[in-house]
């Protein structure tokens, strides 16, 4: 990882994240348990996997490119959000991790997913009356 900046990994840029979010979506969306959730809350597809590869430029490049509020987004639907839901997007995220994006980025990417479900398992639990 010679030649990389403080806090880089080799292999993560705006264009492998956007591969890796649209890749990952995919999955999501036609998936049994939190297909459903993601659909009904979606309207714009496009403009969603933009913004969510803002969100992951944001948190991996520092990019500060994402503009939203994630948990506002995700407790507008917490009477239908189960610890479930949360294990099955962390499985997806590893499949589509691994496939996507070298080893090391891909384990940086999926630490980084495990403490953002972490944090809003808790929070959805804590201020949504217990999911």
């Amino acid at each position: 990882m010679s030649g990389l900046a403080f806090g880089e990994i080799d292999g993560v840029d705006e264009e492998s994240l956007a591969r890796l979010v649209g890749r990952f979506y995919a999955a999501v969306r036609s998936d049994a348990l939190i297909g459903p959730v993601f659909n009904d809350a979606i309207d714009d597809w496009p403009l969603h996997l933009d913004k969510l590869a803002a969100f992951w430029s944001s948190v991996m490049l520092g990019t500060g490119r994402y503009d939203g509020r994630p948990m506002a987004a995700h407790f507008r639907h917490r009477a239908r959000i189960t610890p479930a839901m949360f294990d099955r997007w962390l499985t997806l995220w590893g499949e589509a991790t691994e496939a996507e994006m070298p080893p090391a980025a891909a384990r940086a990417l999926q630490v980084r997913a495990g403490r953002i479900a972490e944090s809003f398992k808790l929070n959805l639990a804590r201020f949504g009356g217990g999911i």
